[in-house]
């Protein structure tokens, strides 16, 4: 390309996007996703991953960025072992057009780049715009990119970057070099899902890592590529076929991007839950009565990464529909414990995964990634069907969770990690109540009396 020097970046463009201003409206939305974000950290923590990642920071005791418990360390140990926890069930937040989950690479950033001293609305305004710079990217790269490329991971280092340089008071050049820094070191591929390992969690605390080291970089003056996105050599070119760096602007005039992420309430793939929420429909229907056949119709993507009728491990078993589908009909909506290895054993879900046959349909595929549908028809032994059909997932915008559910979701997920009712209220209030003002010192209290 010839003549960028003298064009706007699509990453100063994108900066630009990031001084509109934020109301106390957005600042309550972003409360909620803290919330949920802490829910999923907290159990995300106690896990095999959780205890390995949450190992880099061993015998940490002092620093300006708060850990769980009682302990600090640095900045960037911080995002890394923060940013390990949230995506570990596969119970974190999810934006639909962009394929990609901000909240854990996002919200870990910006607790690692803030301070005891930090105000609650610099907090929540910095979440805010990193959703936006992450979603925004994310949202612009493409299928081509999807079909190789973890989104969260190569998108992620923009959003992080975005959330810990507006709480470092960034000036709009110097967040310009940090995106291009995060953008530089982009990475993460998709061959972690086709083996039984624990690289998706690495994807998304490095991504909160390099972001929030970027942005840092960038308030010594450290420089970086104001055309990382577009440039011949650049994110787009490499990564993303057919990517247009205008997309990474467009809709300026709309509403924060954190508006339309949606919240996970299964412990699964988002790719499955609109599968989950047919199948759970159907349960009331079915009296007991025996299923001879099973048969998902959904799109394209939800089929090549979730088409999997014999998982062998809890993370197969989270990406698969048939085995989140029979374990739906048969015994409701679906626990932690629905994924875990005893669940996959059993019997009669065995049963019930061998009998299903998933079909990616134009009905459904048309309208992706904007809208996640599937439907699921039951065939009785008796020969009658069943079927019961699902626009948008529980938790989409056009489908919303209430707050009722939101928060009790992350009691039980705090609950399920062992902390007691007393840290758990603690955690919610302080959360929540950042949308009220104030400094973070409650929220740093809250987790730091967390076991």
């Amino acid at each position: 390309m010839t003549g960028l020097a003298d064009e706007k970046s699509a990453t100063e463009r994108l900066v630009g996007l990031l001084a509109r201003p934020i109301s106390a409206s957005d600042r309550q939305r972003a409360a909620r996703h803290l919330v949920d974000w802490i829910g999923c950290a907290a159990i995300g923590r106690t896990t095999e991953t959780g205890r390995s990642i949450e190992a880099e920071a061993t015998g940490a005791t002092t620093g300006t960025a708060q850990l769980f418990g009682a302990r600090r360390t640095d900045p960037a140990t911080a995002a890394f072992v923060l940013g390990g926890f949230g995506s570990v069930l596969e119970m974190d937040d999810v934006h639909r057009a962009a394929l990609l989950h901000p909240g854990p690479v996002v919200i870990p950033a910006a607790l690692a780049a803030a301070t005891e001293d930090t105000w609650a609305e610099d907090l929540l305004d910095a979440i805010i715009q990193g959703y936006e710079a992450i979603i925004r990217v994310g949202a612009a790269v493409g299928p081509g990119h999807y079909a190789y490329f973890h989104n969260t991971a190569t998108s992620g280092g923009f959003g992080a970057a975005a959330a810990a340089g507006s709480l470092l008071g960034l000036d709009p050049a110097a967040m310009v070099a940090a995106l291009g820094n995060a953008g530089s070191v982009a990475g993460g591929f998709w061959q972690c899902r086709n083996e039984p390992v624990m690289t998706k969690t690495l994807h998304v605390a490095e991504a909160a890592r390099r972001g929030l080291m970027a942005a840092r970089l960038a308030a010594r003056g450290f420089t970086g590529p104001r055309f990382i996105l577009e440039g011949p050599q650049g994110f787009f070119a490499a990564t993303c076929p057919g990517a247009s760096p205008d997309d990474v602007v467009a809709d300026a005039a709309s509403a924060w991007k954190i508006a339309e992420t949606s919240f996970k309430p299964w412990p699964a793939c988002r790719h499955a839950h609109a599968a989950i929420d047919a199948a759970l429909a159907l349960r009331g229907e079915l009296g007991g009565r025996p299923i001879a056949a099973i048969a998902i119709d959904t799109y394209a993507d939800a089929k090549l990464f979730c088409d999997r009728p014999r998982p062998e491990t809890t993370l197969q078993a989270k990406f698969s529909l048939q085995h989140a589908v029979a374990v739906t009909l048969q015994d409701g909506a679906p626990p932690l414990d629905a994924f875990e290895l005893p669940a996959l054993g059993r019997p009669e879900l065995v049963a019930l995964r061998e009998r299903t046959t998933v079909v990616a349909s134009d009905v459904f595929t048309a309208p992706y990634p904007r809208h996640f549908g599937s439907a699921v028809t039951v065939t009785l032994a008796s020969g009658e069907t069943l079927t019961h059909s699902v626009a948008d997932a529980w938790g989409d915008t056009e489908n919303p969770v209430s707050d009722e559910a939101l928060f009790g979701k992350a009691r039980d997920l705090m609950a399920a990690a062992g902390l007691s009712r007393q840290s758990t209220d603690e955690l919610i209030a302080a959360a929540l109540g950042l949308a009220e003002g104030g400094t973070l010192a409650p929220l740093r209290a809250a987790m730091a009396k967390a076991p």
